[in-house]
């Protein structure tokens, strides 16, 4: 063994200075410099411990925290007063290349000054669509809490895991007490759950627990152990059923669609039909997934008439509420979901109606058996000991099929501390009114028709422009006005001054989804919509 001078910083990076204690052993090249160098072993980068890091605030805490500082204020300028104010825009379009250009999105082998940091950081919110803006109506989310964003940035600055209680032992406390709050809502004194990454997902974990409730064997054997399994849903439901159908390799000719109503509401007769005609081919029906507020019509299914066709044919009933489910905060509208208590699994999504942020998704279960901890459980040792010094019970990463899961019932228990049941409740009651607002003032309007009318928040309805208008009744008027939202669509994205999704639905063509979801939102906003649409489209 001899002390020698290391000199190849490209691979150790280290000062130039740095002495090492090196072990005779075998020439290498460099790979990044193509010189001839010893191979160093594990002794030799010990010092790297006391070498100072190259580009990098590691260990200067005064420089960290002066960079959180200048980026949270840039968040606050440009995100939360410029985001939410109408006076600005929605977005800054820019085509794919030019967008590719103007972030310098290449990862290079050196890092970047401070400053330069910061005006990327400024770059990233600049081209953002603002989901915050009063004038962003494209998706089933909007708005920003201020409770729900204090909570979700002590989220990311603690960065722990909620699998065990020893490393996250707040959240587990936590994320029981708001499921079980949810669970009472739903009208449940006891059962389970889980927050997921979405409601796709908690719809995916539903179709695996009634399957495994009814061929426990499935977990160890698959698919092999199987019959031919069938599920029911409503052709109005979330695309998430198929998939999950197709993921969980049931296969999506598994899934057979029940007939909706002119409102598109599941007919419970369909249903029985259905359950008939898959038995009859040697299917054997497990599961009905039923839907309180659609995605596109805003629906809700007749829970309590489909429950009397489950319990008549044994069959698990889930209900897809993720975005209908916040609607049980409301005493006066909560009857939209009457018969939700008699569902065996729920999935509800607090970051839509109730503005919670991305991601905040439950999984709710009426079970008591410990069913997810028994479908999905691995009792992994080198994290579910089950000597610990405390009730391994508390331990809920068992519970579910991934390892690492964020923390995603802060920002719903924060709000939820700030603004209390009935300010929540409130936030529901507003978001009818303003949709029954809207509704009218487009009765109102020349050049406003509506789908239909609405039950929940979702307001659907054509614009038809000047040239079309007293044209109803030419061979070419609904292929014409089907053409009409995705041309404004287009002028609205471009100029920046709001964003609505429009889609095809069955036989009709493009129409227009208004969401009223942000809780921001006011009548004003409402006006500004209809007078946008008039604008952009005053020339079709």
């Amino acid at each position: 063994m001899r002390v020698i001078s290391w000199s190849c910083e490209c691979c150790l990076y280290l000062t130039p200075s740095a002495v090492l204690v090196l072990t005779l052993s075998k020439l290498v090249v460099c790979p990044a410099s193509g010189s001839l160098e010893r191979r160093p072993e594990w002794k030799d980068f010990i010092l790297m411990a006391d070498s100072k890091p190259l580009f990098s605030l590691d260990g200067d805490p005064v420089a960290a925290e002066a960079l959180l500082r200048d980026v949270f204020g840039i968040v606050v300028d440009e995100v939360i007063r410029k985001g939410t104010s109408a006076s600005e825009k929605v977005c800054e379009w820019k085509e794919p290349e030019e967008l590719k250009r103007l972030l310098d999105l290449e990862l290079r082998s050196q890092g970047e000054a401070p400053e330069q940091i910061l005006a990327r950081c400024r770059a990233v919110i600049r081209y953002s669509v603002k989901t915050c803006h009063p004038h962003f109506f494209n998706q089933l989310f909007s708005g920003l809490d201020p409770h729900s964003l204090a909570g979700r940035v002590i989220t990311e600055s603690l960065n722990t895991s909620q699998y065990t209680y020893e490393i996250a032992p707040v959240f587990v406390l936590m994320e029981e007490e708001v499921l079980k709050k949810l669970r009472a809502l739903v009208g449940w004194s006891s059962g389970d759950g889980v927050f997921c990454p979405g409601g796709s997902i908690s719809n995916m974990y539903a179709m695996n627990l009634a399957r495994y409730q009814r061929y426990p064997d499935c977990k160890q054997r698959g698919l092999r152990g199987l019959p031919p399994l069938a599920l029911f849903t409503s052709k109005e439901c979330h695309y998430s059923i198929k998939k999950g159908a197709a993921f969980l390799g049931l296969g999506t000719d598994s899934v057979w669609i029940v007939k909706t109503d002119e409102r598109g509401k599941m007919m419970p007769e369909d249903l029985e039909r259905q359950i008939s005609l898959a038995e009859a081919e040697g299917s054997v029906p497990f599961l009905v997934s039923a839907t309180s507020g659609t995605t596109v019509l805003g629906a809700f299914d007749p829970l309590e008439a489909i429950a009397d066709v489950c319990q008549r044919h044994g069959l698990w009933l889930h209900v897809d509420a993720a975005w209908g489910g916040s609607v049980l905060l409301s005493q006066t509208h909560r009857h939209l979901l009457d018969g939700i208590q008699r569902a065996d699994s729920v999935a509800w999504n607090p970051h839509k109606l109730l503005a919670a942020g991305l991601q905040c998704s439950a999984l709710l279960l009426r079970d008591t058996s410990n069913l997810l901890r028994r479908c999905h459980g691995s009792q992994a040792s080198y994290l579910f000991q089950q000597d610990k010094f405390y009730d391994v019970a508390l331990d809920t990463g068992d519970k579910v099929v991934q390892c690492g899961r964020r923390v995603d019932c802060l920002k719903l228990w924060l709000m939820w501390k700030a603004q209390g049941g009935q300010g929540l409740e409130r936030r529901v009651d507003r978001a009818f009114a303003l949709a029954w607002y809207l509704v009218e003032e487009l009765k109102k309007r020349e050049g406003f028709e509506l789908v239909i009318e609405p039950e929940f928040v979702n307001v659907c309805f054509w614009f038809v422009p000047p040239s079309l208008r007293g044209k109803q009744e030419n061979p070419d008027y609904s292929e014409r006005l089907a053409k009409v939202a995705p041309v404004l669509k287009e002028r609205m994205v471009k100029e920046g001054s709001m964003m609505i999704g429009y889609q095809p639905h069955g036989t009709r063509g493009n129409f227009f989804r208004m969401v009223v979801a942000n809780p921001a939102l006011t009548r004003a906003d409402m006006d500004f919509l209809l007078n946008e649409l008039e604008r952009l489209g005053q020339d079709l």
